[in-house]
């Protein structure tokens, strides 16, 4: 049983981990394009993510999941993860952080 401060911790080391996944078409990280939807970790250190794609036809979308899942598998005290893609709300790029656009030029 995780305490809130232990979830808190793992939630923060997905997060990092997070930001180092790419869409190999676009330079910036799924987190910051706005493509996680939600971060769930339960008291037994199951992680479940709720994420989408920038299209649902997306090309790159087995290489970003397994990236994804490789890397979160590595995080130490997680005992599984669950990455589920959905698509609502539909994404769009009032989604990305600040940084994102700027990277991208939309600021």
């Amino acid at each position: 049983m995780l305490t809130p401060e232990q979830k808190l911790e793992l939630e923060r080391k997905v997060v990092t981990m997070l930001k180092t996944v790419f869409d190999p078409e676009v330079p910036v990280d799924i987190y910051n394009m706005g493509l996680i939807y939600k971060i769930d970790i339960d008291d037994d250190a199951n992680l479940h993510i709720d994420m989408t794609l920038t299209a649902p036809n997306c090309p790159a979308a087995d290489f970003i999941l397994d990236d994804a899942r490789i890397k979160l598998e590595s995080i130490e005290g997680l005992k599984s993860v669950d990455i589920r893609i959905v698509f609502e709300p539909e994404w769009n790029r009032d989604m990305m952080s600040e940084e994102a656009k700027l990277d991208l030029g939309f600021l």
